[in-house]
């Protein structure tokens, strides 16, 4: 029996077991409407990678609107009814719904609308808010990261819908700070209870391990950041007069810095959490050909590379800032900041490894310097529970859509609204998929996805919304 409105999970065992809950007719069906479909799902995708929806401060708030706005009219086309979601102080999300039958789950589908800086949009092959399409592939800022998401969405809720009703009941969230803030995460996710409140959630902001490689999301990291400074005098000031008695900013922060790994590479902050990676392991030399790492390079850490990027803490400093080098002066520079980013394995207490990770810093402060450290509140990590109805008949569904064996993965990733899902409704079920596979360039130049994948996962969502006409009732 199903368990609907209380956001308690599915207990619906389907008919077939593991096997997608639908007709082979109907299969062949789905998937043909999706392929008819796929120039609009390119033209909607190009649509919205080509506004460029930056979510931190200093770019334009607007273009965020507009990522929303475009955003609710393609949901709207898809014939959800949807609206923004205002939020105070922050950027707007998108809410939608489409009634099902009351005796059947409620599904929630996410993806997030904003996404990260181009960076260097020099060091683009493609500008990156020019959505270009070349060998097979999509290119521009948030093709993969996570604008694919929406059209996934849009695409199986019309192919699904073209029978009629939907099967079950649907809700979609599409976020509109996933990448620059978690500070009003508490207000979407906790804020709008009633209508969030879901049986299953379908996170469309995964990624598959290979071009063509359906892959399944086991867990994610959490992860935050903080911001240090340190403060040596009020003025910079001349390197000839004052220097030697004198340290400088820069020198003193880097030493911060560098504290926090020893000469192997692992973290020397005592107390974060951390455990063997019982999963799908990621050889050295696929690791290596993906991150285009030089092969001089030593890797840090030890453990396999699974641990080290899925179950143990990292940390990577995100930002510096100092006079840049055309500005070089002859002076003692008097102020420095760093942005330390880390990443925590799923079950860290996430406050207390923020705390441990500011107290290391301020302890590793040299020569007395003036030392201020902002923090953030912590995104948490999660492990999807693969032993539910929806993860079975979701792992069939990709199976299906890629007619091959799915890989079951974690992912070193964060997805801050997961976990607040998960505590907010105690027992829903979490699925975590998407479009994008290893050639898709996150957070760098040259974002791209892969068109068939895009197509072969809208399929997937489509035969997962459908399989719940063949749940027990």
């Amino acid at each position: 029996m199903a368990t609907t409105g209380r956001g308690g999970g599915w207990s619906a065992s389907l008919r077939r077991g593991n096997a997608v809950a639908c007709r082979a007719m109907d299969t062949d069906q789905l998937r043909s409407r999706i392929h008819e479909d796929m120039p609009r799902v390119v033209d909607e995708l190009s649509r919205l990678v080509a506004i460029p929806s930056i979510g931190y401060d200093g770019y334009d708030p607007a273009n965020v609107r507009a990522s929303a706005e475009l955003t609710r009219d393609i949901l709207r086309h898809a014939g959800v009814g949807a609206d923004l979601l205002e939020i105070e102080g922050g950027h707007p999300a998108v809410f939608g719904s489409v009634p099902g039958p009351a005796d059947r789950p409620t599904v929630l589908l996410y993806a997030h609308h904003d996404v990260q800086p181009a960076a260097d949009p020099d060091a683009w092959t493609m500008p990156p808010f020019t959505p270009t399409v070349t060998g097979g592939r999509l290119y521009g800022r948030g093709a993969a990261d996570d604008k694919s998401g929406i059209v996934i969405h849009a695409a199986a809720l019309r192919a699904v819908r073209a029978d009629g009703p939907l099967p079950c009941s649907v809700k979609v969230i599409v976020e509109g700070e996933e990448e620059c803030s978690t500070q009003h995460l508490p207000e979407l996710v906790r804020g709008h209870g009633d209508l969030l409140r879901s049986d299953v959630a379908v996170i469309a902001d995964g990624g598959n391990y290979r071009t063509g490689v359906p892959t399944i999301g086991t867990s994610i990291r959490g992860a935050t950041h903080v911001t240090v400074r340190v403060d040596v005098l009020p003025i910079a000031q001349h390197s000839g007069v004052f220097g030697g008695p004198l340290p400088d900013a820069i020198m003193a922060l880097s030493r911060m810095l560098a504290s926090l790994h020893d000469d192997e590479g692992e973290l020397t902050i005592d107390g974060l959490h951390g455990f063997p990676w019982p999963g799908t392991q990621v050889p050295e030399d696929e690791f290596r050909d993906e991150s285009r790492v030089f092969p001089e390079i030593e890797l840090l850490g030890t453990g396999t590379i699974a641990d080290r990027t899925l179950s143990k803490a990292a940390i990577n400093i995100l930002a510096f800032e100092a006079p840049r080098v055309d500005e070089v002066a002859n002076q003692i520079v008097p102020t420095a900041r760093a942005v330390v980013g880390l990443r925590m394995a799923p079950g860290e207490d996430y406050a207390g490894a923020v705390d441990r990770l500011a107290a290391h810093l301020r302890a590793a402060a040299p020569w007395g310097v003036r030392v201020q450290i902002d923090t953030e509140e912590p995104g948490a990590g999660y492990i999807v529970d693969p032993t539910t109805s929806a993860y079975r008949s979701a792992r069939a569904a990709l199976a299906t859509a890629f007619d091959r064996k799915v890989v079951e993965m974690g992912s070193g990733g964060s997805i801050p609204l997961v976990p607040m899902l998960a505590e907010t409704f105690p027992g829903i079920e979490v699925l975590i998929w998407g479009a994008g596979d290893h050639r898709s360039n996150f957070h760098s130049i040259d974002e791209s996805v892969d068109i068939e994948d895009l197509e072969r996962m809208a399929v997937a969502e489509a035969l997962f919304l459908q399989s719940f006409e063949d749940a027990d009732r």
